[in-house]
């Protein structure tokens, strides 16, 4: 028997308020960081190979770009909403193509326990953080490294609804299979591109209103 529902997000932008390699490229890459941002966006880099090399170009210790990681903040209602999510028989699920890395440490930074991540690991080697891939991985993406779509398709198995947050690219085709798909920021304009229906939200207090009244929360 199926359980009642899984809410699975993204993080960097959604869960968080600002994308994590941003925040190393204004800090510390100045005119290489543009450059590499450039030759991604003109199709020059697949993304998990860009966000390697700014993650690994970091140049800083590792006790440094902790302090680095503890800086991100997350949607004010973050912490609310996954509790809220738990205690009405529903699951909260993370799908990053960023780097389990620094989620791990702030999950833990803001006590939020018992989340499934689904994301790329990284270690910290030479003054940065490197992504260690596994093309044989079930979830494997040859552009992002982890693709969402097949997280969705997994969990879709065995609960009965399936929500998907997300707010760029690669959240467009988990937001295609998920029931009910919530948009912020550039994804909104994807999918209402492709005809893809969402609900197009700012915050997670946004989402928990909504589930609200849907009779999802309570």
């Amino acid at each position: 028997m199926k359980k009642p529902y899984v809410f699975i997000s993204d993080f960097d932008g959604t869960l968080s308020t600002k994308d994590f390699y941003q925040i190393i490229m204004d800090e510390y890459l100045g005119d290489e960081g543009k450059r590499l941002f450039e030759d991604w966006k003109a199709g020059k880099y697949m993304d998990k190979d860009f966000l390697n090399k700014i993650y690994s170009s970091i140049n800083r210790n590792e006790e440094e770009i902790m302090e680095d990681i503890m800086r991100i903040q997350l949607d004010d209602g973050a912490n609310d909403f996954i509790d809220h999510v738990k205690t009405s028989g529903g699951e909260f699920v993370i799908a990053s193509a960023g780097t389990s890395y620094y989620i791990e440490r702030l999950l833990e930074k803001y006590q939020i326990r018992d989340v499934k991540v689904y994301s790329n690991p990284g270690v910290y080697k030479d003054r940065g953080i490197h992504l260690q891939i596994d093309p044989s991985d079930k979830y494997y993406s040859k552009r992002y490294g982890i693709d969402k779509a097949k997280i969705v398709e997994e969990y879709k198995k065995k609960y009965q609804k399936v929500f998907y947050a997300g707010d760029s690219q690669p959240d467009v085709a988990a937001c295609k299979i998920a029931d009910i798909a919530f948009a912020k920021s550039k994804l909104i304009d994807l999918l209402e591109s492709e005809g893809v229906p969402c609900i197009p939200v700012l915050t997670y207090q946004d989402i928990e209103d909504y589930l609200r009244k849907e009779g999802v929360l309570y």
